[in-house]
């Protein structure tokens, strides 16, 4: 589901936080993050409430007084708890809560995968909202798609409240 996430969390974090300066590569990093760990053998802590919170910390403090370089990796908590938003981790209570209940997680329990057809409707979601986000935020011009791809930022001339508002 990498197109699920990837298009979502961009589209989302950008129309929510309508900034053109956030690092949107780093949205995009943090969200397919956790995936890594179904690779590796199961969910554990990128799953989890504590794995954003203590990435959210962790920017906050060693970017003090470093704005630019907080602006690039805040993306980054804000992509993990976007994970736990698309991929509903929330259902998981005890994984998700860790650890809260104690320190035992089960990491060698896959999650239960969702029915075929409905992996490929999301991918196919994804697919359309990342087609809409490019021509929404003009990534079709090869500026504005190198800087996104060099910077991770948006044209600030294509961002929601940059433009003049019809009345």
């Amino acid at each position: 589901m990498f197109l699920w996430f990837l298009a979502l969390s961009f589209v989302l974090v950008a129309l929510v936080f309508d900034s053109p300066a956030l690092d949107y590569r780093m949205v995009m990093l943090g969200t397919v993050l956790p995936v890594v760990e179904l690779l590796a053998g199961g969910p554990w802590a990128l799953h989890t409430l504590l794995a954003p919170l203590v990435a959210l910390v962790l920017v906050m403090l060693f970017t003090r007084n470093r704005r630019l370089a907080r602006r690039r990796w805040l993306g980054l908590p804000i992509g993990l708890f976007m994970y736990l938003v698309l991929d509903g981790a929330w259902l998981r209570t005890e994984l998700f809560w860790w650890p809260v209940w104690g320190l035992r997680v089960d990491s060698g329990e896959l999650p239960d995968f969702k029915p075929a057809a409905l992996l490929i409707a999301l991918e196919l979601i994804g697919l359309a909202v990342g087609a809409w986000a490019i021509r929404r935020y003009g990534l079709a011009d090869r500026e504005r798609l190198r800087l996104f791809c060099t910077q991770g930022r948006l044209d600030r001339t294509q961002m929601g409240g940059s433009r003049p508002r019809r009345r």
